[in-house]
């Protein structure tokens, strides 16, 4: 789920550069930080508070969208059409943190 909201990210940074290069920017960042974190998992870096870190970054990550977009479902449409990358990458995002918490407690 971390390369999938990661790779997104990167993906949509190049349609949010258009509107805003600060928001291009931080979507750039955010997906380098997906990413970074799918590498470090695999490596014996990662550790089992690792797993509250990924969460929480998961959880702020879907709350950035709302003072951006919307605080509605309205936050999920761009030009009057649902905007599937941000539901994707929404999803992505809830199932990592939902997994990452899982995992947390399991191990």
């Amino acid at each position: 789920m971390a390369v999938i909201t990661g790779v997104l990210h990167l993906v949509a940074s190049t349609n949010a550069i258009q509107f805003s290069q600060t928001l291009g920017i931080l979507f750039i960042l955010n997906g380098l930080g997906f990413l970074g974190g799918a590498a470090i998992y695999l490596t014996r870096y990662w550790s089992r508070p690792l797993f509250l870190v990924a969460a929480a970054y998961s959880i702020i990550t879907i709350l950035a969208l709302f003072p951006v977009q919307g605080w509605g479902v309205e936050a999920f449409y761009m030009e009057g059409n649902l905007n599937p990358l941000a539901v994707i990458t929404k999803v992505a995002e809830a199932v990592l943190a939902v997994c990452a918490l899982y995992l947390y407690a399991d191990t």
